[in-house]
Parts: structure tokens; C-alpha cells; sequence
């Protein structure tokens, strides 16, 4: 199997999608002021490990303070725990499978939409709307208002360059301030809705947010509006890329979607292995609160380490044959959804969405494919892994 990098390109930075392991699990970037984290165990480690390794990585970046509060995402305990127990409730395993259902009906009726044309453009018709529309429900804003989502998540995630602490220049800062502007606009727009619930509350993720309490206290409206901020980009951003990077790796390995499409029992592993092999997220910050030895390093206190977890899920150290894309692969501990505390609130959600959605289309589409004169293109950022535009034929 050629590589995805050989056949349609990725980007420059994403070694591990051309067969290539690090000669050093751990390595210092001091161009970027910050450590690089490739390996499998020494990701499990900093993951697993909260009380050395800070989620916070917020308070080394000052202009990014202001969406710390009530971000699941860089909370360390006690305040996670209590946040994430509170919310909790929305992604329950019965919550969660009685959505079945309606996004089988989703589905339906969005490749309806584009019922009679010989192709299908998988991310604008299917990939990126259904998701978007589940998670808004979810927390009760009009998922008609998905361009404008997507709008801002582009403009977010614009920038290919990695960021630098110890080298900045006129230009990051410029892209900092855009990016920062879009969060405003998503801070705008739930802060809106967040104030409509405390007036009116509904049957729905956002309202009982408006009235939980922890440890007897209302969360702020900062606080639900970061953490619904967050759900609503990584509760499709992640779902997107998973049936992009699933219909692409069954693509490339006919053999194994002739697996798949005899047995679907096999469509769960064929899920995960397309986490492993291709990453949605590619990496994880972290800040060490002390000084730390990994992989003979000695990494002082207060540095930021960017935990790759899409090379630690092809770390020959770990997982046989790693870049061979193989349905069957049983044990998958991949890192796709991270680990630990921080594990994905919504994989089950993401894993039921995914596949309902790739049932549905292996159904529909018997001769369902890559289209040679319309390649993919992916996502411009180092850190993502998965396509912006997939064209399939569909006879």
C-alpha cells in the first residue's frame, strides 16, 4: 500500500504518514520553546498522569486565558472532575444509543438531498452537516446555523504554521488575533443562547447547564459557554474527519472494505483502526508542573510538551506492522481519543455517528470511491489529520 502522503499529500510536518519513526521518542524544539512527544508509552504516561502533567496549557499562552474557565479540555482536578461529572449525563451509554435512530434518519435524509447525481462530495453533504446538526440538537441551537459554524472553525484552524513561544513575529500575532476573533464570535453567539435558556429554559444540554449546580454552586455563563464552545467544535470536527479518514483507508486497501463490506460486525474495528492509522487529533498539550525525566530527558518545570498521538498509534514499540491499515487488528489500543481523565467525553457519540453513517453509505453505495481526477484535499493544519473535501463516485 502506498502511502496516503505518495498518493495525495498531506502535510509537510506529518512524518509518521510516511512510514518514518523518530529516532528519539522525545525531543526538545527550542525554535518553538516547547518538547515534541512522539512515543506510545511516553504519551500513555503523560496522559495518565494529571498531577505532573498540567492540562492548563492556557496559562502559557496569555492571550488564551479567557477561554480557560469551564474548558473541559485544559482543566486539571478537582475543578474537571466536577465539570465533567456534571455533564456527564449528556453522553450516558442509553443517552447515547437513543440517538440511533435520528442520526440513521439524518443520514437518510441528507444523502436524499443529493439523491440522482453519479458522485457525492462526502464532507460538505454528509460528513460535516451530520454531525453538526446531532451536536447542536444536543445542546439546543438551531443547526441551521451550521455555515456560520463552519465558518468560524475554518478561519480557527487557517493557520498551517506551528505556533512558536520563543519566536514570535508580526505574523503569528496576527493570526492569533483572527483566531481569537472567531472564538469571540462562537462566545457572542452561545453567550446569546446561554441568556435565552436562563429566561426560558428548555429540554436541552445548554438549559441544564443554566441549572446545574457544583458543590452548590450555578456555573457562570463564561463557564457554560466555553465548555458548550468546545463541545460544539470537537463534537463535529472529530466525527467529520473519523468517516472522511474511514471511507479513504478502505479506499486505499480494497481487500479489506471487501472485509468489511461482507461482515459488517467488522465496520466497528475498521473505526478504530481508522483512528489509529489516520488520527483526527493529531497532538495534545501538556505543561509539566515540575521537573520531569522521559525517555533520559530531564524537561524542566513549566514547559509545554506536544504530545503526538498520532505517531505514538504507529510506534513499532507498541503495534505490529503500524502503517499497514488492517480491519482485523485485535488489541487496538489506539490513542485517537486520548486517555485518562481527558478521554473524549463524546466517543461513544462520535463511534455511533460514525457507524450508523458508513452502514448507511456501504448500503446505498455498492461501487462506492475515490474519484482519480478529483482528489482529496486535507486540511491544511500540522496538527489535524483528515480531509476539508473528499469527491466520490458512486457508479
Amino acid at each position: 500500500m502506498s502511502t496516503i502522503t505518495d498518493t495525495w499529500g498531506v502535510h509537510e510536518q506529518q512524518f509518521w504518514l510516511r512510514g518514518q519513526v523518530p529516532a528519539d521518542p522525545v525531543e526538545h524544539k527550542p525554535d518553538l520553546g516547547l518538547w515534541h512527544v512522539y512515543g506510545y508509552p511516553e504519551a500513555v504516561r503523560i496522559l495518565g498522569d494529571p498531577a505532573t502533567f498540567s492540562s492548563n496549557t492556557n496559562r502559557k499562552v496569555a492571550e488564551a486565558e479567557g477561554v480557560t474557565a469551564g474548558n473541559i479540555m485544559q482543566l486539571d482536578p478537582p475543578e474537571h472532575r466536577k465539570l465533567r461529572t456534571l455533564v456527564s449525563h449528556a453522553f450516558t451509554p442509553k443517552v447515547v444509543a437513543n440517538l440511533e435512530p435520528r442520526i440513521a434518519e439524518l443520514t437518510h435524509e441528507l444523502l436524499d438531498a443529493v439523491a440522482g447525481r453519479d458522485r457525492l462530495e462526502l464532507v460538505a453533504d454528509l460528513a460535516y452537516p451530520l454531525p453538526v446538526i446531532v451536536i447542536a440538537e444536543l445542546l439546543g441551537v438551531p443547526s441551521g446555523d451550521r455555515a456560520l459554524f463552519k465558518q468560524w472553525v475554518d478561519n480557527l484552524l487557517a493557520n498551517p504554521q506551528q505556533f512558536s513561544l520563543s519566536e514570535k513575529n508580526e505574523e503569528q500575532d496576527r493570526r492569533m488575533k483572527v483566531a481569537l476573533q472567531e472564538v469571540e464570535h462562537f462566545k457572542s453567539y452561545l453567550g446569546e443562547h446561554t441568556a435565552r435558556r436562563r429566561r426560558d429554559p428548555r429540554e436541552d444540554l445548554l438549559s441544564k447547564l443554566v441549572e446545574a449546580e457544583v458543590d452548590g454552586d450555578r456555573l457562570t455563563d463564561e463557564q457554560i459557554v466555553n465548555f458548550a464552545m468546545i463541545l460544539l467544535i470537537a463534537g463535529h470536527i472529530t466525527t467529520t474527519m473519523l468517516l472522511g479518514n474511514t471511507i479513504l483507508c478502505l479506499d486505499r486497501r480494497p481487500e479489506q472494505a471487501a472485509l468489511v463490506r461482507a461482515d459488517r460486525s467488522l465496520l466497528p474495528q475498521a473505526i478504530e483502526e481508522s483512528l489509529r492509522f489516520l488520527t483526527p487529533f493529531a497532538a495534545l498539550g501538556r505543561v509539566t508542573n515540575t521537573e520531569v525525566q522521559l525517555a533520559g530527558h530531564a524537561i524542566p518545570t513549566n514547559e509545554i510538551l506536544l504530545v503526538w498521538i498520532a505517531a505514538a498509534n504507529r510506534d513499532p514499540r507498541q503495534f505490529t506492522d503500524p502503517n499497514t491499515f488492517d480491519v482485523t487488528r485485535d488489541p487496538n489500543p489506539h490513542l485517537g481519543f486520548g486517555r485518562g481523565i481527558h478521554f473524549c467525553i463524546g466517543a461513544p457519540l462520535a463511534r455511533l455517528e460514525g457507524r450508523v453513517a458508513l452502514n448507511v453509505l456501504l448500503d446505498r453505495y455498492p461501487t462506492l470511491r475515490t474519484d482519480p481526477q478529483s482528489p482529496p484535499e486535507f486540511m491544511p493544519h500540522p496538527n489535524m489529520t483528515g480531509v476539508r473535501a473528499l469527491p466520490l463516485l458512486l457508479d
